[in-house]
Parts: C-alpha cells; sequence; structure tokens
C-alpha cells in the first residue's frame, strides 16, 4: 500500500463545508495557536477506518504522511502509529517511538497530540521516563501538551507520580491549552488513582495555579467542595 493511496481515500472522503467548520474551530486564522493549517474536512471516526485498512504501511511511509500541510494527513499518520503500536513488538515500538519524538513539528495542534500522545506513554512505561521533563520544559506549547498527556496512559495503569511532577512544573505555563490539559490530567489522577492523590497535589498548589485549570482539576468534585477550592476556603 502506498501514501498516495491513503491520501486518494482522505481527499475522497473530504467535504468543503466541514473543512471550513475545522479551520474556525481549531483557530487556523493569524495569530491563532493552528494559524495556517489546512483541512480537507474528514470526521475522525472517517479516519479511523481508514486508518485501519493501512497498517502494512512502514514507518517511514507514515512519516512522510505525517510530513504534511494537510491536517488529516497528520491526523492519519498518528492514527496508523497508535495502532501499529499497539499490536507490534519490541522493535516496532521503538522504531515508531523514536519516529513520533523526531516529529513533533508535525504533532501541531492539541486534537493531534491528544489522539497520539500514548505512544510516548506506553513506551515509558518500561522506560526511562524523563523524556516527559525534557518536554515539559520545551519551548513549544505542542511539546508541552505531550509531556503531561502522554502519562495517561500511566494513570491509567494506577500510577499518578509523572502525571504530579509534570503538572509541578506547568503550573505557571502562559497557554490556556496547557492549564485545560494539565487539569484535565490532574482529574483523571482523583478519577483513576485517587482523590485524596490529586487533592494533595491541589492543596500545595490551588493558590497559585490558573484558575482554568484548576476549574478542570475539579470538575468531579461535590459542590461544596469544588466552590471551597473556588474560594480560597479548604
Amino acid at each position: 500500500m502506498s501514501v498516495t493511496a491513503v491520501q486518494d481515500e482522505l481527499r475522497e472522503q473530504g467535504s468543503p463545508q466541514k473543512a471550513l467548520g475545522s479551520g474556525v474551530f481549531f483557530k487556523t486564522g493569524p495569530g491563532q495557536y493552528g494559524e495556517g493549517d489546512v483541512f480537507l474536512g474528514v470526521t475522525v471516526p472517517e479516519q479511523r477506518i481508514i486508518a485501519k485498512r493501512h497498517l502494512d504501511l512502514s514507518v517511514n511511509q507514515v512519516e512522510e504522511l505525517l510530513q504534511s500541510p494537510e491536517h488529516e494527513f497528520r491526523m492519519m499518520a498518528l492514527l496508523i502509529w497508535t495502532y501499529q503500536f499497539a499490536r507490534g513488538d519490541l522493535s516496532q515500538r521503538k522504531a515508531i517511538y523514536d519516529a513520533y519524538l523526531e516529529n513533533t513539528r508535525w504533532i501541531n495542534n492539541w486534537d493531534l497530540v491528544d489522539a497520539s500522545a500514548e505512544i510516548v506513554g506506553q513506551y515509558i512505561e518500561t522506560h526511562e521516563r524523563t523524556i516527559l521533563d525534557k518536554l515539559a520544559r520545551s519551548g513549544d506549547i505542542w511539546e508541552r501538551r505531550i509531556a503531561i498527556v502522554a502519562p495517561y496512559w500511566l494513570i491509567k495503569q494506577g500510577q499518578p507520580e509523572d502525571t504530579l511532577r509534570i503538572a509541578a512544573l506547568l503550573l505557571h505555563d502562559k497557554h490556556d491549552l496547557i492549564h485545560k490539559a494539565t487539569g484535565w490530567m490532574l482529574r483523571e489522577v482523583g478519577k483513576r488513582c485517587s482523590q485524596a492523590v490529586e487533592e494533595g497535589f491541589l492543596r500545595e498548589h490551588y493558590h497559585t495555579m490558573p484558575r482554568t485549570m484548576l476549574r478542570y482539576a475539579i470538575e468531579r468534585f461535590e459542590p461544596e467542595l469544588k466552590r471551597a477550592y473556588m474560594t480560597g476556603a479548604v
């Protein structure tokens, strides 16, 4: 199977009307975080169906697909890698992990990060985890988002420590998309690991963390407890 065949399938599924809506939703205007991104107008469910038909592509072919100006081509590449990684052997996983980190400049919107950061999370479950700290200190917003979303995989294995460490590094990040992602991951720590663990972190930091981050983190709390955090009464 060729990269061109995948691209042709995606173009055939495209919708100019959906493409226009995606351009607005993903903030592609001048000065916005997705400035200049190009959409074909293919939904993610449609892309997942297509991706599963092309799992025989090599890592290099998927990398070629990822290095495309079209958003759906990049998403398709990342979906293929996530499926290949899940069923791959150790050498295949290492190749995908390395290629992923070598191409973060193409993983450049929140949906692309959120759909694929589990590649990093799964890999580091049995390997060195300091890559998260390196990404969290990056000047690139999308690498920082990878740093906080990747350990979602570890949260689901009952391991909240890496998320808490990276959340602490991102407490004073300037970007709203990092505030939201960090709050989301803290909420998942409370949901999947322990609310006591989440609250231990919040009690130490909630006075200084961005309000958006705090709101996302306490979304599942009882109204009274939520109000106490928002008013500084904990």
